[in-house]
């Protein structure tokens, strides 16, 4: 299990906070089984990257969310269920108006959702001044989504259970190149797709762990997995064409992140992702070469720059 760390204890006076959240990629993510709850048990290898949302939360009688980004902004946005769930855990009877914009696409197999909901936690845990340890906080983020607790963290993790489990690897940086088609994958669809054929041991993730840990760049990108992708690409054949434009780009590896659509792609450096990022950006595929991030995956900003964050 994770060791998490207790936020800063300064309450502060600003009742304005703005907060970058990270995306993260699966460099495995295999399916074990079936559980009786419903979920899939998992063992997957997160990592998250310098590709992030901006948040800006302010005191408010009500929550509320703005954004200029065209996806639901009720309760079914996992940024005001974050809201909604710390009120009810804490006895908080206070509102919040959140802006939030984004960078990160929808569902995307990068976690969007997700790291907007643990900055809300971190957020309004420093602005209603909880001072909550992180600990705490995870108990609240488990109920949101399974990849939540992760945001609250970040760096790169081994993840087991439902993915909430998690064990912090002491990794190698990584540069990559993001490439997503310009159409989502709802998680659940991709999960409907898995078959008892794809189910495997949890070996693969344990590799490409042990590989980050002992900085074998070319061990981790011969390893990429994700057993979700059969699932997706008989459906979504342009996945396997992203995969095949990596890797003929001189991506040293390349497999699809989470429930799809986004194909990550493992480069040498970062001049050589660019490089990479330039001969796949095309038509209604949109790329990006990022960073593995070591650090928090949720941070707050004093500038209201966003984008990709600054090397």
């Amino acid at each position: 299990m994770i060791g998490y760390p207790v936020l800063s204890k300064r309450s502060g006076a600003s009742r304005r906070i703005v907060l970058h959240a990270s995306a993260k990629v699966n460099l495995v993510l295999e399916v074990l089984g079936k559980r009786e709850d419903g979920y899939h048990e998992l063992a997957t290898v997160m990592q998250a990257v310098d590709l992030f949302d901006r948040l800006a939360l302010e005191d408010s009688d009500a929550i509320e969310l703005r954004t200029s980004d065209s996806i639901p902004t009720d309760r079914t946005n996992l940024a005001v269920r974050a809201a909604e769930a710390l009120g009810r855990a804490a006895g908080v009877d206070r509102g919040v108006r959140i802006r939030l914009d984004k960078r990160i696409p929808v569902a995307a197999g990068l976690g969007g959702g997700s790291t907007d909901a643990a900055a809300v936690l971190i957020g309004l845990n420093r602005l209603w001044k909880l001072r909550w340890p992180v600990r705490k906080l995870a108990d609240v983020a488990v109920e949101i989504g399974m990849d939540v607790p992760f945001f609250l963290c970040g760096g790169p993790a081994l993840g087991t259970g439902r993915g909430e489990l998690l064990e912090p690897i002491d990794g190698m940086s990584l540069a990559l190149v993001l490439v997503n088609p310009g159409f989502p994958v709802p998680t659940a669809e991709a999960y409907r797709a898995v078959t008892s054929a794809s189910y495997t041991d949890g070996r693969r993730a344990r590799t490409v762990a042990e590989a980050l840990a002992r900085g074998r760049r070319a061990g981790v990108a011969r390893d990429l997995y994700n057993a979700l992708e059969a699932a997706v690409t008989p459906t979504h054949p342009e996945i396997a064409r992203i995969k095949a434009a990596l890797v003929a780009a001189g991506a040293l590896g390349a497999s699809m992140s989470g429930s799809g659509a986004t194909v990550i792609g493992v480069a040498r450096s970062m001049d050589h992702a660019r490089q990479i990022q330039a001969r796949v950006t095309k038509g209604t595929w949109s790329a990006w070469a990022v960073r593995s991030l070591r650090g928090p995956a949720v941070r707050i900003r004093s500038a209201d720059n966003w984008g990709v964050a600054k090397r």
